[in-house]
């Protein structure tokens, strides 16, 4: 009787041994033989009454070599789902001699495999030291907002002339050489661009200019350190390139804007928040309050869970290197060299980290995603991308829209993922017990600048 004997090898890896004896795997093989001489096709013979004996000279090592094979697989597969060892992807197959298999000379064989086996996660979030960072909502925050939506639903002008840095140029960028003239192989580029993005002293040379008129400009001496960044990317340029502000630009101007700002009222209180019916200016910053702290309480959020994944990713665990090693060398499609395999190895186990350590999570406190959440966010999504859009009229299509989407597998499993890991970061926020700390904006952008999941 066929049996599987499990040793340990070495660290969280173990040796599984399939022992198969003749009668485990014998009379499979004359069965196969029988039913290959029923089907077999060859000359000279009827169909079906090709004699065995001829279906083994020609047939019988491949169809030997299957019966064994298939035996240990049954045997491996059975002790896998008997045993329930805790262990990762499948069991590789160890070094074994497969010319001793003999049909003419059957006896027992011994097949051995390897397995690593996941290790124990203990998470102590007692240890965790987090902090909250709580942006204030200042007056100026609600003033610069308050421009912002006056010029995002104010009217466009269209003035002769720059008179203002709140002018909008509509412009055309040619690379030039030193002398001002077109570079044959240069970039052309248009953009837009508000007069105040210039440096002040450019700003000065800028008044007055008029619709097809030009200047030739070099960036770094036209654009602030941060304008000029986002100047250098847009053109095309390598922004870690430190001579691309060196370089010239014929800028022709092709149309002058200047966005009349609203005033505030009712009307446009209301256009910002429709169904609010907000009637002062009070009202009004007050609302707008709310939504820049929600804002910025979100971005907060976000930085909390990633000091939350940095500590979780912190947690020791120890694996079976060798064995992980092994499989990640011999488990794809194209087998890795040995170089390839220590250069993905820290991120492919600081993967497998992460994904014991949420499992853990997930599973021991009965986290889930109902089929109505899923269908909801899907919802959420497509009214956020349709926002743009009015939604009067008969929005059944909607429901529709979601079933198709509920039969993609990837769209499921993409949002399945998103709504289980923020529920794990939901739940974990409650036991790490952060402290809260006020900080500013800029602040808090930086932190988000730095973090690396």
């Amino acid at each position: 009787m066929a049996e599987v004997i499990r040793e340990n090898i070495g660290l969280l890896h173990d040796k599984l041994t399939v022992k198969l004896n003749k009668e485990d795997y014998y009379p499979s093989f004359e069965k196969s033989i029988k039913d290959y001489s029923k089907k077999a096709n060859i000359p000279g013979f009827r169909k079906g009454m090709v004699p065995a004996g001829m279906v083994k000279k020609m047939y019988g090592a491949s169809v030997f070599y299957d019966a064994v094979i298939k035996e240990v697989e049954k045997e491996i597969q059975n002790y896998l789902t008997t045993e329930k060892p805790d262990f990762f992807a499948q069991p590789l197959p160890m070094s074994s001699d497969l010319r001793n298999l003999d049909m003419n000379d059957p006896g027992s064989y011994e097949f051995p495999f390897e397995i690593g086996l996941k290790p124990p996660v203990d998470i102590d979030f007692s240890k965790a030291k987090v902090t909250l960072h709580k942006v204030k909502v200042s007056d100026e925050m609600i003033n610069e907002e308050i421009g912002r939506l006056q010029n995002r639903h104010g009217k466009m002008l269209d003035p002769e002339t720059v008179t203002s840095e709140e002018n909008v140029l509509n412009v055309n960028f040619v690379e030039v050489d030193a002398e001002g003239n077109p570079l044959p192989d240069g970039i052309s580029k248009d953009n837009s661009l508000l007069v105040k993005y210039f440096i002040p002293t450019f700003r000065e040379q800028l008044m007055g200019k008029k619709k097809d008129e030009s200047i030739v400009l070099q960036l770094n001496n036209a654009f602030e350190e941060k304008e000029r960044e986002w100047i250098i990317g847009d053109l095309g340029l390598n922004k870690d390139d430190v001579t691309a502000g060196d370089k010239s630009f014929k800028m022709t101007i092709t149309k002058v804007g200047l966005v009349e700002k609203r005033e505030l009222n009712e009307e446009f209180f209301n256009e910002v928040f429709p169904g609010k019916e907000l009637k002062t200016e009070k009202e009004f910053r007050n609302e707008l309050k709310q939504e820049i702290k929600k804002n910025w309480d979100a971005q907060s959020r976000v930085q909390l869970h990633d000091q939350i994944y940095h500590f979780l990713l912190d947690t020791p665990i120890q694996f079976p290197d060798e064995f992980l090693k092994k499989w990640l060398q011999r488990g794809g499609e194209k087998e890795k060299s040995p170089e390839e395999v220590e250069e993905e190895f820290p991120s492919f186990t600081n993967q497998l980290k992460w994904t014991l350590i949420s499992d853990k999570i997930i599973k021991e406190n009965n986290l889930e995603v109902t089929q109505e959440e899923l269908r909801e966010n899907m919802k959420k999504e497509i009214l956020q991308y349709f926002g743009q859009m009015k939604m009067d009229g008969d929005t059944s299509w909607i429901e529709s829209y979601i079933d198709r989407m509920m039969k993609e597998e990837k769209q499921v499993d993409a949002s399945y993922r998103r709504l289980i890991t923020d529920k794990l970061f939901t739940w974990a926020e409650e036991h790490v017990k952060p402290e809260q700390k006020e900080i500013s904006a800029d602040e808090l952008i930086a932190m988000q600048h730095n973090h690396h999941h």
